[in-house]
């Protein structure tokens, strides 16, 4: 079987799907690896690393033909519409992808009849947690997050004692506990500072405090959604959360937000009115920026100034810290494939969860209901469940 990694294509991004060191744990699958020229270059993986490593290497001028003979094409982005075309009928496309805003790929899926994969909709489960990319790129994204606060907050993050007097802990608020919400806190905290953390899950309180940080507590409801994320709140119970968050705001020297809702624009959290009543020289980074933000006036990749507060917006936060990520990314990948490779060939299970969950399109028809409504298709109903007549073993 063959698995072919092109060079990323979207800029700025520069992280690869599969690294050097890791090509040698495909073989027992029985699949042969091929490697765009060049594509591990952002993320020092140079192309004698993986001749060493025993792939083959290829130059640009074979990459339609290579996508074109290849059974699995792994990529971080979604590949280009036109790569997408010249894929082999049956073939499959595993990268991040969101049905809603990835259109144009899906069309061409279709056109070409092959499977695309999301790592945006592995589902959250014991099981998949080896193949969860969402979880092991936000590691990545937390960690910078902080590093980026540190880095442009005008002072100290640790306390300091010294002959010239005492040097207070920058005040740490992380909004978001999530996995990069998680590991900002953690960092944070590495770094000296005090940190304190809100999420809408209450079962968060116990994993914030296990990272050092000390959770807020609004006296609001709960918000458990399904797959470990948070659901989407009202208006009215939105406006309380902010007007109950502006006090932990103005008394921070640092927030980094983290919240998002697969495949829908983020929550807003912070509006500029709570910005405007921080500190001066107080800085907010928001990994949210590029699905709509979580601070209002927040750019991706921008840094903007409100009053003498400074927004850093995240844009390809990842890509940022390449090598690491992409070690990651491409554990993420090789454990898909043992997933999915039998024997030397793709077997695509669609009765096993992760498999259907993570399947955006199967041999070119929709799959994810995010899919049928890209592609104005409508979605066939459900067959009923058959009667349940007595109780069974492993019920859900």
């Amino acid at each position: 079987m063959k698995l072919f990694v092109p060079a990323e294509t979207r800029p700025g991004e520069r992280r690869v799907a599969m690294i050097p060191d890791l090509v040698g744990r495909l073989a027992p699958l029985g699949i042969e690896v091929t490697i765009e020229s060049g594509a591990g270059t952002h993320a020092f993986a140079t192309d004698e690393a993986y001749l060493a490593a025993g792939a083959t290497i290829a130059s640009a001028g074979d990459v339609d033909r290579l996508l074109g003979e290849a059974d699995v094409v792994a990529s971080v982005r979604p590949l280009d519409p036109e790569r997408v075309r010249r894929l082999r009928k049956g073939s499959l496309a595993l990268s991040f992808l969101q049905p809603g805003t990835d259109v144009e790929v899906l069309r061409a899926g279709r056109e070409s009849g092959v499977t695309l994969m999301s790592f945006d909709l592995i589902p959250r489960i014991s099981r998949a947690q080896s193949m969860d990319a969402l979880s092991s790129q936000s590691l990545v994204t937390g960690y910078r997050a902080a590093l980026v606060a540190a880095d442009r907050l005008p002072s100290f993050f640790p306390l300091f004692m010294t002959a010239a007097g005492t040097v207070q802990a920058a005040r740490v608020l992380v909004l978001g506990a999530g996995v990069a919400g998680l590991q900002a806190i953690a960092t944070a905290k590495r770094l000296g500072a005090v940190v304190s953390a809100y999420d809408v899950r209450a079962a968060s309180a116990d994993e914030v405090r296990s990272m050092g940080g000390t959770f807020i507590s609004l006296d609001l409801d709960a918000l458990e959604g399904t797959g470990g994320y948070a659901r989407e709140m009202s208006d009215d119970r939105a406006q309380r959360q902010r007007d109950l968050l502006a006090p932990y705001l103005a008394a921070s020297d640092a927030v980094i937000t983290t919240a998002a809702v697969p495949g829908r624009q983020a929550p807003l959290l912070v509006t500029r009115a709570m910005v405007e009543g921080m500190k001066p020289g107080s800085v907010v980074v928001d990994l949210a920026a590029e699905t709509g933000g979580n601070v209002e006036g927040s750019k991706p990749g921008e840094e903007v100034r409100v009053g003498q507060v400074s927004i850093w917006g995240a844009r390809d936060m990842a890509s940022e810290l390449p090598v690491h990520a992409s070690r990651l990314y491409s554990m993420n990948v090789i454990n898909v494939l043992g997933l999915l490779v039998k024997d030397g060939d793709l077997a695509i299970d669609t009765e096993d969860e992760i498999v259907s969950g993570a399947a955006v399109l199967l041999a070119g028809e929709p799959h994810h209901p995010g899919a049928f409504t890209a592609l104005g298709i409508e979605q066939p109903p459900k067959d009923p469940e058959p009667p349940v007549s007595a109780p069974s073993e492993g019920g859900s």
